[in-house]
C-alpha cells in the first residue's frame, strides 16, 4: 500500500482554526458480483486496519472475461482516513 499524508487546514466556527490530518492508502478490491461489491470490499479491507474512513476515490476499474463473459471485477481505490493528533481530544 502507497501511503501520502496530507494537511488539510479548515475553519470551524465553535473552535477556530484546526488541523486534520488525513492519510491515503492504495487498495485493490475484488468481486465476482460486480464493482460496487468490490468497491465495499475494498473499504472492509482497509477498515480491518485503519480507522476513521472518510473518502474513498476509485482509480482504476477492471473486469475479468473469460468465455465472452465477466468472471471478476475489481478496482483500484485511494481511501482516505482522518488520523487523530496526540493532543487532540
Amino acid at each position: 500500500m502507497a501511503f501520502n499524508l496530507f494537511l488539510i487546514k479548515f475553519l470551524n466556527p465553535k473552535i477556530g482554526d484546526c488541523i486534520m490530518i488525513v492519510k491515503v492508502i492504495e487498495v485493490i478490491g475484488s468481486s465476482d458480483k460486480g464493482f460496487t461489491e468490490a468497491t465495499e470490499n475494498a473499504v472492509n479491507e482497509a477498515a480491518k486496519s485503519v480507522e476513521n474512513i472518510r473518502s474513498i476515490y476509485i482509480k482504476h476499474m477492471n473486469a475479468n472475461v473469460e468465455n465472452n463473459k465477466i468472471v471478476s471485477y475489481a478496482v483500484n481505490a485511494k481511501i482516505s482516513f482522518e488520523v487523530k493528533s496526540k493532543d487532540m481530544s
